[in-house]
């Protein structure tokens, strides 16, 4: 009959105990949403811990298509480079600004045009072939925001990049012919609903709105300094 040593039985319960814990771990952290959040180290200074070096902010496809939106649009329109979303997006706080932040709103389009009042009139992205399914998702997720707030979204690739009368007529705003034709095409009988004068005022008054509403104003630039993640409901600056 085999028998265990009282010492042996005593390494037996403990790595049994050491195993059973390590389980209950894991299925912790797990049900908990996985590790832990990383903490920083406020000791480390951000000079000496990460040396900087100045680098170039687009790439060589980017430049390329920045050159051909500054020939192509109006010289009061500007075209801005790498913008987070969070700078040109607003979203309801009902739930935690932190997790939308985290998810959507560090990534950066390409290239951002905006119009003489600075509001996002379109985005453009570079299409690269070598994107793994992690950047082609992360691209999807980017235009699936932008999109819904109803910016358009241009994407190029280097090698079929529009002319710039290709590229001036994306971004041509619409005439008043243009909307009175759209007013037509709506309304009963073929008649337009809206006189072409009327509809003239209108698009510039709304133009002045969207200029001076301090609702449309961007998000400040230290907003996210005392950002706190835990929180739930945070108020936009």
């Amino acid at each position: 009959m085999l028998t265990i040593e009282p010492l042996s039985q005593l390494a037996l319960l403990a790595s049994v105990l050491l195993v059973g814990t390590l389980l209950s771990l894991m299925w912790l952290r797990r049900r908990s949403g996985g590790a832990a959040r990383h903490t920083p180290d406020e000791s480390l200074d951000t000079v000496q811990a990460w040396t900087p070096q100045a680098v170039r902010v687009m790439t060589l496809p980017e430049r390329k298509a920045f050159e051909l939106l500054r020939r192509a649009l109006p010289r009061n329109h500007m075209v801005l480079a790498q913008v987070p979303l969070a700078r040109f997006i607003s979203v309801p706080t009902e739930h935690s600004y932190a997790d939308w932040l985290h998810k959507v709103g560090r990534l950066c389009p390409d290239l951002v045009v905006c119009d003489a009042s600075s509001r996002v009139i379109g985005i453009v992205e570079m299409a690269t072939p070598n994107d793994g399914e992690r950047s082609r998702k992360r691209h999807e997720r980017l235009h699936r925001v932008v999109q819904a707030a109803g910016i358009p979204v241009h994407v190029w690739a280097e090698g079929a990049m529009p002319s710039v009368a290709e590229a001036r007529a994306l971004f041509k705003p619409k005439s008043a012919e243009d909307v009175a034709e759209e007013w037509k095409q709506v309304g009963s009988h073929g008649q337009s609903l809206i006189p072409v004068p009327e509809i003239q005022e209108m698009l510039a008054d709304g133009d002045d709105a969207w200029a001076h509403d301090p609702l449309h104003d961007p998000v400040a630039s230290g907003f996210f300094d005392d950002l706190d993640a835990g929180r739930p409901n945070i108020a936009r600056a």
